[in-house]
């Protein structure tokens, strides 16, 4: 029997890496892993060390550039290439120090409501000085200053009872020191990979409001996702459907 000719019109596969924020793990992507791979991608989901799976690690020696090193080796040991790096919430630091280092492998960045760094920043060094304070107290009256407190789902937008009973359970305690260490960057953020940056707009993240400012400065292309910042949990395929769609498009501003 002859072979049918494949549609032109037929979605080219992709190879994903989505990259947890804080207090999460690779768990929280499920739900859009499995949607994009029913479509032909290619999808994996580290977790960052000392967290989810891997909280058995957790240790005051992690820093921002261990959560960097994790993605870094994640892409070189699983020899995947043309990569799509999406960065939740806090790991739009993280894809932004990937970038720096091994911006051949990546065909392209997806920040979801992702914190945009620039070189020498910390995450408390970009938080008012008040909140930066209140969360080292909290660091240090729950664990001594080894990690941030899990905060609650609903701070991220999750606001059904029975998806943040789900998420309450698997959070974990954060590394603090991927919070007060700078990002280290040769290039500039993005250096040279087409960037796209999707905002969470229903309810708004708060929090996210500078990187979405940084982000229309460098010029990255904008989306907007009416869901809340935890978008992967709350609206899962709402979430699958416009990464595809952005990760099909021609390169954006670089």
């Amino acid at each position: 029997m002859a072979t049918k000719p494949k549609s032109r019109s037929a979605k080219r596969p992709h190879t994903f890496v989505l990259v947890h924020g804080m207090w999460h793990g690779g768990w929280c992507w499920k739900d859009v892993a499995g949607l994009l791979r029913k479509r032909g991608h290619m999808v994996t989901t580290p977790t960052q060390t000392g967290l989810g799976e891997r909280a058995h690690l957790l240790s005051k020696d992690i820093t921002l550039d261990t959560f960097i090193d994790d993605i870094v080796n994640h892409i070189h040991w699983n020899e995947l290439k043309d990569v799509t790096l999406v960065g939740h919430s806090f790991a739009g630091a993280v894809i932004i120090g990937v970038a720096d280092r091994i911006p051949s492998r990546l065909r392209r960045l997806i920040f979801l409501d992702g914190a945009v760094m620039n070189d020498g920043e910390s995450w408390f060094g970009r938080l008012p000085g008040e909140i930066a304070d209140e969360r080292f107290a909290a660091a240090e009256e729950s664990s001594g200053g080894l990690s941030l407190p899990v905060g609650e789902p609903e701070g991220f937008g999750v606001t059904d009872p029975d998806q943040a009973a789900h998420v309450k359970k698997l959070l974990t305690p954060h590394p603090l020191g991927t919070c007060t260490t700078p990002l280290h960057l040769n290039g500039p953020p993005g250096n040279g990979v087409s960037v796209d940056y999707i905002v969470c707009t229903d309810p708004a993240y708060p929090p996210a409001d500078g990187s979405h400012t940084a982000a229309r400065t460098f010029g990255w292309r904008m989306h907007e996702l009416a869901t809340g910042h935890d978008a992967m949990v709350s609206a899962p395929r709402a979430t699958a459907d416009l990464l595809e769609k952005v990760a099909g498009m021609r390169a954006s501003a670089r």
